[in-house]
C-alpha cells in the first residue's frame, strides 16, 4: 500500500520536477493528483482536505528558496507536511521490564502486517 502511494507520489513529483517554474495551475494539477493519491490509500479524507490547503498555502505563499527550485521547494513542502501528519517527533518504545513485550499491529488488508512482524 505504502508501495503504491510512494510510485504514485514520485509520478506527481517528477511531472512537477520537469518544469523550471511553477505557476498556481501546476500547483493546483499537482495537488490533485497528490489529493487522489492519497484518498486511492485510504488517508481519511478531512486529513486529506487539511493536507493539500495546507500545503497550497505554503506553497503559494513561500518565497522560493534560492537553492531550490519552485518544483523543490513544493516537493519539501509536501515531505514536511507529511512528517507532520505521520506525527512529527520520534517517540521511544518502552519495552515491558520482564519479557515478552507484547505489540500490538493494526492495518489494512495488505498493508504489511505480517511481514513486519
Amino acid at each position: 500500500m505504502l508501495e503504491a502511494l510512494s510510485d504514485k507520489l514520485s509520478g506527481v513529483f517528477q511531472k512537477l520536477g520537469s518544469h523550471g517554474t511553477i505557476s498556481e495551475k501546476d500547483l493546483d494539477d499537482a495537488m490533485r493528483e497528490v489529493r487522489i493519491a492519497l484518498l486511492e490509500a485510504d488517508v481519511n479524507f478531512k486529513v486529506v482536505r487539511q493536507f493539500i490547503a495546507t500545503v497550497r498555502e505554503r506553497a503559494l505563499g513561500s518565497e522560493v528558496l534560492k537553492s531550490l527550485t519552485g518544483p523543490q521547494q513544493v516537493i519539501a513542502i509536501v515531505n514536511e507536511e507529511l512528517v507532520n501528519i505521520l506525527g512529527g517527533a520520534q517517540s521511544t518504545l518502552q519495552l515491558a521490564s520482564k519479557p515478552p513485550t507484547v505489540i500490538m499491529l493494526v492495518g489494512l488488508k495488505g498493508s504489511g502486517k505480517t511481514t513486519t512482524a
